[in-house]
């Protein structure tokens, strides 16, 4: 069997609804803080790089998920 085409995705390491402390490690062209969980992207709004936030993943998609900031 070729490895290189097996459709086995990366297991992803967060799910929707569940919450995480995570820093912000970069901003995104739109504007949105990146946090990285397992090396997982995740696009946090209204964050800026070095913040220190507790997260819930909103949305999650194969390659990226979508979290806002709990208040």
């Amino acid at each position: 069997m070729n490895v290189m085409f097996k459709d086995e995705r990366a297991p992803v390491p967060i799910e929707e609804g569940e919450t995480y402390d995570v820093t912000i490690q970069d901003i995104a062209r739109q504007g949105d803080g990146i946090a990285r969980i397992e090396g997982f992207v995740v696009f946090v709004p209204n964050t800026s790089v070095g913040d220190e936030v507790q997260i819930k993943i909103e949305r999650v998609l194969p390659k990226f998920a979508f979290a806002s900031i709990v208040e």
